[in-house]
Formats: C-alpha cells, sequence, structure tokens
C-alpha cells in the first residue's frame, strides 16, 4: 500500500505534470489549418484599443518591445561602465564599445532571443542537483531577461562575459518599467501643458461674447464659462502628474540576491 501511495505521490509531482504538458505539447500539436488561421488573421491574436483607437504613436513606441529592451542594453552598459570604472580588470574598452554599438534591437535580436528562449524552455530540470553556478538552474535561462542577454552577446562577443555582470534580474525589469514610466509622464505633461495653452487662449478669445445654450429644454443665454472651468480642472491634472514625475525614484543596482554581496565579492 504504501509503495503504491509513493508511486501516485511521484506520479503527481510538479516534475511530472511539466514533463506530459511538454509530452503533449511535442506529439499533439494544433493542426495544421488551425495555426495557419492563427498567423494570417489578427483576430485571433488579443488586441487592445488603447493601442489600436487610444493611444499615440508616440507612446506605443514608448511602450513596445524594441523600447524596453533597448532599455534593457542601455542599463547593462551602464552597469559594465561603472563596474569598469571600478577596477574590473575582465571589462574591456573593447566590450564597451560593442555595447555601445548595438544599444537598439533589431529583428534579428529578437529572433535570438526567441531561439534562445525555445531551446531552453524545454531543457531537463536541476533544481534537485547542487548550483555550482548560477546557470545550472534551468529556470535561469528560461526568463526573458537572460535570453536577451544571449541575443546581446552574440552581436557584442567582447562583452558575452559580462552583460548583467553581478546583478539582479529587477535591475533590468523593474528600472527599465520606471524609465518608461518617467518618458509616458513627460510625454503626458507636454501634451497636457499644450492643451491647457490652446483653452487658454480660447476663452480669451470668447469671453466677452454670450453663449445661446438650453436649460431644461428652454433656450437661455449665459457668459461664455465653461471652457474657464475646464482649464482649472486641466490644471489640477498637470499638478499632480508633475508630482508623480518628480517623486517618481530609480530603484538602483542591486547584487543577485538584492544585497551589495555580490558586487562587493566581484
Amino acid at each position: 500500500m504504501s509503495n503504491r501511495t509513493n508511486k501516485i505521490s511521484i506520479s503527481r509531482s510538479p516534475y511530472f505534470a511539466q514533463r506530459r504538458i511538454q509530452l503533449f505539447e511535442n506529439n499533439f500539436p494544433f493542426p495544421a489549418q488551425i495555426q495557419e488561421l492563427q498567423e494570417k488573421s489578427p483576430y485571433d491574436t488579443y488586441q487592445t484599443s488603447l493601442t489600436s483607437r487610444y493611444c499615440s504613436h508616440e507612446m506605443t513606441k514608448l511602450f513596445s518591445q524594441r523600447s524596453r529592451h533597448s532599455i534593457w542594453r542601455k542599463l547593462w552598459l551602464g552597469l559594465a561602465e561603472a563596474e569598469a570604472s571600478l577596477g574590473i580588470d575582465i571589462i574591456t574598452p573593447q566590450a564597451l564599445e560593442e555595447m555601445r554599438a548595438h544599444l537598439i534591437l533589431t529583428d534579428k535580436d529578437f529572433e535570438i532571443a526567441r531561439i534562445e528562449e525555445k531551446k531552453r524552455r524545454h531543457a531537463s530540470p536541476s533544481f534537485w542537483e547542487p548550483k555550482q553556478t548560477p546557470f545550472a538552474n534551468t529556470a535561469y535561462y528560461r526568463m526573458s531577461w537572460r535570453c536577451h542577454v544571449h541575443a546581446f552577446g552574440a552581436v557584442a562577443p567582447a562583452a558575452a562575459g559580462i552583460i548583467h555582470y553581478g546583478a539582479t534580474s529587477c535591475y533590468v525589469t523593474d528600472n527599465a518599467e520606471l524609465i518608461i514610466m518617467r518618458d509616458a509622464l513627460d510625454v503626458l505633461i507636454k501634451k497636457l501643458a499644450k492643451v491647457i495653452h490652446n483653452l487658454k487662449n480660447f476663452s480669451n478669445q470668447w469671453k466677452a461674447d454670450m453663449q445661446l445654450s438650453q436649460h431644461w429644454l428652454t433656450p437661455t443665454s449665459k457668459a461664455l464659462s465653461q471652457s474657464p472651468l475646464d482649464v482649472a480642472d486641466l490644471m489640477f491634472d498637470l499638478e499632480a502628474l508633475e508630482a508623480v514625475r518628480r517623486g517618481l525614484k530609480f530603484r538602483g543596482a542591486q547584487g543577485t540576491t538584492g544585497t551589495q554581496a555580490s558586487f562587493l565579492e566581484m
């Protein structure tokens, strides 16, 4: 009875469940016609009206994958430059030059990252094996930032061994989001200030005229007073955005466990 119980518990372990899912994916793919339909029709994938209807091109570009992962590369370059200035001699001038030359991701870079992630997604789990290096755990490779480390190293081979050197993953992921938020706030503040300026000019131009309108379906005349009220409301919004922008803090650089231990060891 105990052996049977052990077999059941083993078969229900997360590892074996994961392996069953992988075998199902490999042996029972979607029908070819469904795959073809998904590739041809944009209506079979998730879409949002935020990008298709409401967002400006400037804002959608800012939140794009190319923008986000290019910021990752700029953060890795800043980290490497700081570490080189502190005397870490394995970071060579050639490595820094190659990193500076490839800060903006190309479509080919995304394809390299996709292939790297796919290769390591179904690697044999080694969670129970002694970890000699941070790379021994295959979950480490499944993180998207790690695949982009490989993609960056492919175009900057002299820097392949020092990209993300000693840092935690949140150094790039969290700081990149904060940079995107900062730049998005700058876009909103400028656009909102322009709206306030135009509405102020409109109010000054027509401040002496009377406005014919209806109140409870009865024609009435009153001073053109709505636009100044709109300006006042928008001024409150502008002040709130500026306060958030001033208070936005950079996360900083932390070590592999959220401390400075790995940096001190280096």
